[in-house]
C-alpha cells in the first residue's frame, strides 16, 4: 500500500510538494480555497516551469470528508497565521499518530503543533519556492534542498518521509537537530522577504541598487546578532544565497520571495512569524534592531495599502 500524505495547505509550496510526491504516495490536499480545490478535483493539480507536471491528487476544503482517515504524515504549508486553527479544525477527525510535519515560514508553527499531546513533530525547511498562478495551477519558480528534524519524536521515524521525498526528487537531509537549518533559512526570510515586497517584487532592485544591498547587509546583521544572542546556530551560512548572486555564481531569478507575491494579491503577509519575531526578541534582549523594526512597521503599512486597493478593484 502506497504511504498517505495529507498536504494542509495547497498553494505555492504545498501544491509542489503534492504535485511531486503524487508520483510515489496517495496525496490528500486540504485547502480552504473552493475554487483552487474544485479546480484541482476536475483538472488535476497542474505544475507549470521547471518540472511541468500535472498530478491527480484527492482534494477537500472540508475537514468532515477527512473523518477517521490515516496519514503517514500530515504537511503543513498553510500561512503562519492560519496553522493553529487548521489544525484544531482536523485533529478532531483525523486517525492513526501521523507525524505532523511543518515546512512553514517564520517562528511559532512548530509550538502549535507540540501543542498536541505526544504527537510525533518534524522541523523543517525547503528551499523550494513557487507561485500560485490560479486555480489548479502553481507556477515552480526553484527547486533546492529540504531538512527534516524532529522536534519530538526520533531520527529513525522521519526517514521515511525524507526517503519518499527524495524518490518524488525533492532531495531531503534528516538532521538530529534541524534548528540550523531552520535558523539559516529564517534570517534569509526575514531579511530577503520584506525587502522583495517593498521592492515591488522586482528583484533586481534587491540586487543592483547600492542602497537596498547595504539595507539587506545591515538588516543581516541584526537577525543573526539576534539568533546567536538565543543560542541559535546557523546550518550554512544565511545570506550566502545572496552572496552567491552577487558575485554572479548564481543567475538573477525573477522571484523576490512570497511576501512580495502576498502583497501584490492583498493578502496577510508573515512579517509578524518573521521580522517581526526579530524585533519583539531584541527588544527583550536588548539588542539594537533599528533596521528591522523600521521594516516592519514599512510592510505593515504596505499590507494595509494592498489590502484596500484589492478591494476596490472588486
Amino acid at each position: 500500500m502506497s504511504p498517505a500524505i495529507l498536504i494542509v495547505g495547497c498553494g505555492a509550496i504545498g501544491g509542489l510538494f503534492a504535485s511531486a510526491l503524487a508520483k510515489v504516495a496517495a496525496v490528500t490536499a486540504y485547502d480552504t480555497d473552493a475554487n483552487h480545490v474544485a479546480a484541482i478535483r476536475q483538472h488535476g493539480l497542474r505544475v507549470t516551469g521547471k518540472s511541468a507536471r500535472v498530478a491527480r491528487i484527492a482534494a477537500t476544503t472540508d475537514a468532515a470528508d477527512l473523518q477517521d482517515a490515516v496519514f503517514d504524515a500530515v504537511i503543513f504549508l498553510t500561512k503562519s497565521k492560519t496553522t493553529a486553527a487548521a489544525l484544531a479544525q482536523l485533529r478532531p477527525k483525523l486517525g492513526g499518530d501521523p507525524l505532523l510535519v511543518t515546512l512553514q515560514n517564520g517562528m511559532g508553527n512548530a509550538e502549535a503543533l507540540l501543542a498536541v499531546p505526544a504527537a510525533r513533530v518534524v522541523r523543517g525547511v525547503t528551499m523550494n519556492a513557487g507561485r500560485y498562478a490560479g486555480p489548479g495551477c502553481i507556477e515552480n519558480l526553484i527547486e533546492g534542498k529540504t531538512w527534516l528534524g524532529p522536534e519530538r519524536g526520533r531520527v529513525e521515524d522521519i526517514r521515511p518521509l525524507a526517503a519518499l521525498l527524495d524518490s518524488a526528487g525533492y532531495p531531503t537531509e534528516v538532521l538530529a537537530d534541524p534548528m540550523g537549518a531552520v535558523w539559516s533559512k529564517f534570517v534569509f526570510n526575514c531579511v530577503m522577504n520584506p525587502v522583495g515586497a517593498l521592492m515591488m517584487g522586482d528583484n533586481a532592485a534587491r540586487y543592483e541598487v547600492p542602497e537596498m544591498r547595504a539595507l539587506i547587509d545591515d538588516l543581516a546583521a541584526e537577525c543573526i546578532a539576534v539568533v546567536e544572542a538565543l543560542g541559535g546556530r546557523f546550518a550554512f551560512p544565511p545570506m550566502d544565497f545572496v552572496t552567491r548572486t552577487r558575485a554572479g555564481e548564481l543567475p538573477l531569478s525573477a522571484h523576490a520571495g512570497s511576501m512580495a507575491l502576498d502583497i501584490a494579491r492583498g493578502a496577510p503577509t508573515e512579517i509578524d512569524e518573521l521580522t517581526g519575531f526579530i524585533v519583539r526578541e531584541g527588544h527583550r534582549l536588548g539588542i539594537p534592531v533599528q533596521n528591522c523594526n523600521t521594516i516592519v512597521r514599512l510592510v505593515k503599512g504596505l499590507e494595509a495599502a494592498s489590502q484596500r486597493r484589492i478591494s476596490k478593484l472588486r
